[in-house]
């Protein structure tokens, strides 16, 4: 049995934002931009929201244009598309999916089946030409869709903490989770504190995929690469995977980063509000949902 290997990497703590603001966070190729909600500008007819039946449209948008440049483990995704021209494009994609841990979903949701009745919001992405309210629309298509498919509960996080590279450019700058607070969830608290692994490009190496790698299960030569690319010497014929990790981690600087947890919301899906409140929460709902950083990280 492959023995524990503990990551020898530096630890520090990152600042956080507000979780609500009256900004709407926009992406292209990995970059963010901000619309304000005032701006609007937003006209339906122009718009249309789609299953997308094939993954690989959806994936890709994400990987291009999403600052994770990761894709999850998808149940269903759907595309929103500029309809005004001659063809339609994509300009938009929410991706509703299986989190690792199927605690995510009963904890928030404990009478619903999960993966069937309630889901994960894990990726929700639109181009920075989207004009304001393009979320809450979006949004509210893809939960009807998801609700006449037997989903009844949605559960998404606003993560307030910043990326930045090893050199010090912001990435991320944090999810807002202003489109939670307009659109009617509710606000359960933070998740489960952590540690995560920020890599030199400011991306998190999260736990799953260093599991990946340790067992050698699939999908573990992309993560080997990712390590690959940034530094990182590929591993030698019978090296043990667990410390090929470990090295690579540390040879490309990677930092151990002290993480308070994500913010949750979620989602009851309903035709009426006496159905929406018939669903049982198991996690209490906090008032009022956070608007300012925590006092003791706050940087100027």
């Amino acid at each position: 049995m492959t023995e524990a290997v503990q990551e020898a990497l530096p630890f520090e703590g990152l600042a956080e934002i507000p979780s609500a603001s009256p900004w709407c966070q926009r992406w292209c190729e990995g970059q963010h931009s901000w619309r304000h909600v005032r701006d609007g500008g937003f006209d339906a007819r122009r718009y249309r929201v789609d299953v997308i039946p094939d993954e690989e449209p959806g994936k890709q948008f994400v990987l291009t244009h999403h600052y994770s440049h990761s894709y999850p483990a998808a149940k269903i995704q759907f595309g929103m598309y500029d309809v005004s021209g001659r063809t339609r494009r994509l300009v938009g994609v929410a991706v509703f999916g299986v989190p690792v841990n199927t605690d995510v979903l009963t904890k928030p949701f404990p009478d619903l089946r999960p993966f069937a009745q309630s889901v994960e919001c894990s990726r929700f992405v639109l181009l920075d030409e989207c004009p304001g309210n393009s979320e809450s629309w979006f949004l509210a298509r893809c939960h009807a869709a998801l609700l006449d498919d037997g989903v009844r509960g949605v559960v998404s996080f606003a993560d307030p903490v910043p990326r930045r590279t090893a050199a010090g450019v912001l990435v991320m700058p944090g999810h807002v989770g202003t489109i939670y607070a307009a659109t009617n969830a509710v606000y359960t608290g933070r998740a489960t504190a952590r540690t995560v692994k920020v890599l030199p490009d400011g991306t998190v190496f999260n736990d799953r995929t260093a599991q990946k790698i340790r067992r050698q299960e699939q999908g573990h030569r992309y993560a080997q690469e990712q390590l690959i690319r940034l530094g990182a010497l590929r591993p030698r014929p019978g090296v043990d995977p667990a410390v090929w990790l470990r090295e690579a981690l540390a040879a490309v600087g990677t930092r151990n980063v002290r993480h308070r947890g994500p913010h949750r919301w979620v989602f009851r899906l309903g035709n009426t509000r006496r159905d929406r409140e018939e669903i049982r929460l198991g996690l209490p709902a906090r008032q009022p949902h956070p608007r300012q950083p925590d006092a003791e990280n706050v940087r100027s």
